[in-house]
């Protein structure tokens, strides 16, 4: 882990964020032509349910591979954020998306207890995400369906 080297703002951190989440909806690309790996740390930490833990730029590569091949299109609703700041470097932003899945289309709240509602938590210092777990349904097309009995009568 780098020493800190610059107190950042929330508003600060909450750009980096935003230019993440902009860059997944672009393919990967950020605002100014850079890989979206460009916004992590070189030693950062990732998760994504069902994947797991990634450590370092090469495992999260990898990880986003994994997942960005099963995924079509997506598009995060940024007006719909709602953003917790802790007064350190932990920012967790919650929101809702829509999109593409290989085995078919998503879009929160339809149903309402499919996919498409998320939170992330992310540690960003020195203009880097440090560290990024990911929370959602990674059943994207809601397919999983048998497994949860409460869900015989929703289908």
């Amino acid at each position: 882990m780098a020493l800190t080297r610059e107190t950042m703002t929330d508003e600060q951190r909450k750009s980096v964020i935003l230019e993440y989440l902009k860059a997944f909806d672009n393919g990967g690309v950020t605002s100014t032509g850079d890989g979206i790996l460009d916004l992590f740390a070189d030693d950062a930490q990732a998760y994504f349910p069902k994947w797991g833990l990634a450590n370092g730029k090469e495992e999260i590569g990898r990880m986003f591979g994994d997942v960005g091949s099963t995924i079509k299109k997506i598009e995060h609703h940024y007006s719909h954020f709602n953003w917790v700041f802790s007064g350190s470097d932990v920012v967790v932003v919650e929101g809702t998306s829509h999109g593409e899945h290989r085995d078919g289309p998503w879009r929160a709240g339809v149903p309402e207890w499919a996919a498409g509602r998320w939170c992330d938590v992310f540690e960003i210092r020195d203009w880097k995400i440090q560290r990024l777990f990911i929370y959602l349904d990674p059943d994207y097309a809601a397919q999983d369906t048998e497994r949860y009995p409460w869900l015989a009568d929703r289908t």
